[in-house]
């Protein structure tokens, strides 16, 4: 058994200050196996806001596996932008855009989706597509398959919203070479659930955080995911903080069985 505590969209320098030391003491007071924080440590990604950043990432005793997001590199500053947009990421937080994790039981691929010029909207690509199914292909049987990436693959219906370049081709190319279960971030929206069947492929599991400290919590609640997962079964329980409160307290949980075509809801 594994447990993945599921992070994302800190946002420092646009954070709410006061739930920082809540939410850290709530990761170490749980013990993950892996925290894994899925882009947007930063609003504007300036050097004082990745400081903020790698000194909550110190705090926190679990592994940790972070990848970038759109906010983590400049907007505003088109040099550093167009040169060197992770230069600060790379320097305060990690040099490794799309680390690794693996026990007895999961294999964790993160994926670097952030299209640096574009800013916005984000790039699932091929390249990165071939790493990660060529590490699940040497994946023992019944290992669980992991990809965390900032950009989800897809968006619940309604939301104004452009798709990453390349998403639709890869929830196939993904889920066809092993993938059981996609953490991303990026919309400030919780999400738990398999992605719709199409015929002829698996259908893995697609979990969004919403923010776990930004004050744009577009009516959500600031909160995480601890995850909780063995061959068979995995278990989303989501963390939120109350309108009047400043802990993270487990508010829903939603259990997810492997069946023939990949996952579906139930224990």
């Amino acid at each position: 058994m594994t447990r993945i505590l599921h992070i994302s969209d800190v946002h420092f320098g646009r954070d709410r200050e006061e739930l920082v030391s809540p939410l850290t003491d709530r990761i170490n007071g749980l013990a993950p196996d892996l925290v894994a924080l899925s882009g947007d440590l930063t609003q504007r990604a300036r050097v004082t806001q990745f400081n903020r950043a790698a000194r909550f990432l110190d705090g926190l005793r679990a592994p940790i596996l972070v990848v970038p997001g759109n906010h983590d590199v400049p907007l505003h500053n088109f040099f550093w932008r167009f040169v060197a947009p992770y230069r600060n990421y790379r320097r305060l937080i990690s040099r490794d855009l799309a680390p690794s994790y693996a026990d007895a039981d999961v294999m964790v691929e993160g994926m670097n989706t952030v299209r640096p010029r574009s800013w916005q909207r984000g790039k699932f690509r091929p390249g990165d597509m071939n790493r990660v199914c060529a590490a699940f292909a040497g994946a023992p049987r019944g290992m669980v398959r992991i990809v965390v990436a900032h950009h989800p693959l897809e968006h619940p219906v309604g939301l104004d919203k452009d798709l990453p370049l390349g998403a639709s081709a890869a929830v196939d190319r993904l889920s066809g070479c092993g993938m059981d279960m996609i953490l991303t971030g990026h919309l400030h929206t919780w999400q738990a659930q398999p992605f719709p069947i199409r015929e002829g492929h698996r259908s893995p599991l697609q979990v969004h955080a919403g923010t776990g400290l930004s004050n744009r919590n577009r009516g959500e609640a600031n909160d995480f995911n601890l995850i909780t997962v063995t061959p068979d079964r995995i278990v989303v329980e989501r963390y939120a903080v109350g309108d009047a409160g400043s802990a993270f307290e487990p508010i829903s949980t939603h259990p997810f069985r492997r069946v023939e075509n990949g996952w579906a809801p139930g224990a």
